[in-house]
């Protein structure tokens, strides 16, 4: 029934949809098996995209030729720009998006990708013949072949749902768990435990009164997610969220659904989301806050369906129904579906190499919860990368990594399989030590030339990317040569409170005045605006982050040059730590389980001291 796949990818959120684009993109003959084939690319959380860090990543998708920024874009009903008040490198994009519109777009991508099939079933074990993955088995009992296998099983190992005092199996609400791969791969020798996430409830739109809240509604100019020419929302289009707040009675009665939490009970065991509590954890917590900032979100352009973002709970039903009308805004509202909190399966992310391939079973891939992360973001990103190395390992090709400096993308995964995580692992820009040079506004120029190379960023792309180098190369010479004269300077310092100027000044200089910005000095100079003329808005204003920025690029640019040294010092895969008997205990143990390529990776594993780096050093010189 079946023939040989390069390539099967076992599940269809944003990882496994990933991993099949990337891998058949190659060129790789893929096969994507899902459970159920109607909720391929669901957004089992909240309806949106990007945001703190995550919109960096995306950008990074996009930019090596991945489509969650395409199918962002194309299903996008708000857009928004975070940060715009901080610099360049703390700029994110965030898209609230359609949910059904979403998950079709992507289908639909899918299935316009050539070498890509699609088979509706359970894989209950993977095939592992000489420590290597040949295939799987699925719960109809079918031996698919394969080069390589991705795991994406996102939260339905052995997943359990609660609700207040109720509790059942399932991977997502009416969806059932998937069983048979950890135990398995626990058998086999894996490490495996559990961790918790959660969702708040849904509610009816119609019974909102939005009067009593606060309108947010999206930017003026939309940049979006997608380098490529996509179609994007209209600003006037837009649909507006809210934002409400709970308040001491909302406090109060939650309280009273404690003594039937799963959580308070001891019925949860898994680590929840830090950075994402449930609302019962967070005044529990927070018991000073009289007061939590919710955000109402709308679902789509053609439902009335709301996501009540901050709400996140798993308390009886008629506690959160309760709780909820005490919310300004709320008091009449119904409730189409209560919140959850689910519990299941991951595997300890530092039994991969950077490839995203497991150290135990060659071939074998594994990508987005399954290593402790939480996000879409972060799944899909994992997914590229894993289903470009399922390729690269299929067809006897080297495996690609991205380095810390690359890309959050790298910063990622080299987070998981160094350091690991005990609770779900979310992206920030602060764990990135390059973010002023990991921008959402140059993710094309820093990924696309090595993705094309790979032969995954079209030529279109990479053609879209040589065009923006020679206009941003273009704008920054015109701007270093062009002296403006202090008549048309001085009124407009004088507008943003800057010290006026005697003599001519070049507009390169007078750019890198605080509150000075390129658009609004073209304005005031007509031989400006004239020399911008026919330039993307995209290429000026890289131009203008590029002369800003100069000297912070450069200083970044010296530590990741300083590092490389210490990354350029490969390990040997069969290197004896013991043998070094100035090495502390916690350093040997560590490294021999996190067994890294590089000294610069070995400096980033926990427990692994500057003083244990240094005596690696010397021992690597000799």
């Amino acid at each position: 029934m079946f023939s040989k796949y390069d390539v099967i990818v076992v599940g269809a959120g944003h990882a496994g949809c990933e991993a099949a684009a990337a891998a058949a993109n190659l060129g790789s003959k893929v096969l994507l098996i899902t459970m159920n084939m109607q909720t391929i690319a669901q957004m089992s959380c909240n309806p949106a995209m990007g945001g703190i860090a995550k919109g960096q990543i995306v950008r990074e998708i996009d930019a090596m030729g991945g489509y969650s920024g395409i199918v962002t874009d194309l299903s996008t009903i708000q857009f928004r720009m975070l940060n715009l008040s901080k610099g360049p490198a703390m700029w994110s994009p965030r898209a609230q998006n359609d949910r059904m519109l979403f998950a079709t777009k992507w289908r639909e991508m899918l299935e316009n990708t050539p070498n890509v099939d699609f088979y509706q079933d359970m894989v209950k074990s993977i095939i592992i013949k000489n420590n290597k993955a040949c295939g799987v088995i699925t719960g109809l009992g079918h031996e698919i072949a394969s080069e390589s296998v991705v795991v994406t099983s996102g939260t339905f190992l052995n997943g359990i749902i609660h609700i207040g005092e109720k509790q059942f199996g399932g991977g997502r609400v009416a969806e059932k768990a998937a069983t048979g791969i950890t135990e398995q791969l626990v058998e086999f020798g894996f490490e495996s435990d559990r961790l918790k996430t959660g969702t708040p409830p849904r509610v009816d739109g119609r019974s909102l009164d939005y009067t009593k809240m606060e309108e947010q509604k999206g930017d003026e100019h939309i940049v979006g997610f997608s380098y490529t020419n996509t179609t994007k929302v209209k600003p006037e289009d837009q649909r507006s969220c809210f934002i409400t707040y709970t308040n001491q009675t909302v406090h109060d009665l939650l309280k009273t659904g404690f003594d039937r939490s799963p959580m308070y009970q001891g019925r949860i065991e898994g680590v929840g989301p830090r950075y994402c509590p449930s609302i019962e954890d967070k005044i529990s917590r927070f018991a000073d806050r009289d007061r939590h900032q919710l955000f109402v979100e709308p679902e789509g352009w053609n439902t009335v369906e709301i996501y009540v973002n901050g709400f996140s709970t798993s308390l009886p039903e008629d506690v959160q129904n309760k709780a909820l009308r005490q919310v300004p805004g709320f008091e009449k509202c119904k409730i189409f579906r209560p919140g959850y909190a689910i519990e299941y399966d991951y595997f300890m992310p530092t039994q991969l190499n950077h490839a995203l391939e497991t150290k135990l079973v060659s071939n074998l891939f594994f990508a987005g919860q399954i290593n402790g992360t939480t996000g879409y973001e972060e799944a899909a990103c994992q997914g590229l990368i894993a289903g470009i190395n399922a390729h690269q390992k299929a067809k006897h090709l080297e495996p690609f990594i991205l380095k810390r400096s690359d890309a959050y993308i790298g910063v990622l995964v080299d987070d998981l399989i160094n350091k690991g995580t005990d609770e779900p692992y979310r992206m920030f820009t602060s764990r990135a030590e390059y973010r002023t040079l990991l921008r959402q506004d140059n993710a094309d120029l820093r990924l696309t030339e090595r993705s094309h190379q790979l032969g995954l960023a079209s030529a279109d792309r990479m053609r879209a990317v040589d065009v923006k180098r020679t206009e941003v190369a273009t704008v920054k010479n015109m701007l270093k040569e062009l002296s403006i004269d202090p008549e048309d300077l001085n009124t407009y310092f004088e507008e943003i409170q800057s010290a006026s100027v005697t003599e001519k000044q070049k507009a390169a200089k007078i750019i890198l005045r605080p509150n000075v910005s390129l658009e609004s000095l073209s304005k005031l100079v007509p031989t400006l605006k004239e020399k911008l003329e026919g330039i993307s808005k995209e290429a000026v204003e890289q131009a203008e982050i590029q002369i800003k920025y100069e000297r912070y690029i450069e200083k970044e640019q010296q530590l990741v040059d300083k590092m490389s040294e210490l990354e350029s010092m490969r390990i040997p895969e069969t290197f004896d730590y013991t043998k070094l008997n100035a090495l502390s205990n916690e350093a040997v143990q560590k490294l021999k389980k996190i067994k890294p390529a590089t000294l610069g990776q070995a400096s980033r594993v926990s427990g692994v001291n500057p003083s244990d780096i240094q005596i690696l050093m010397v021992y690597m010189g000799r």
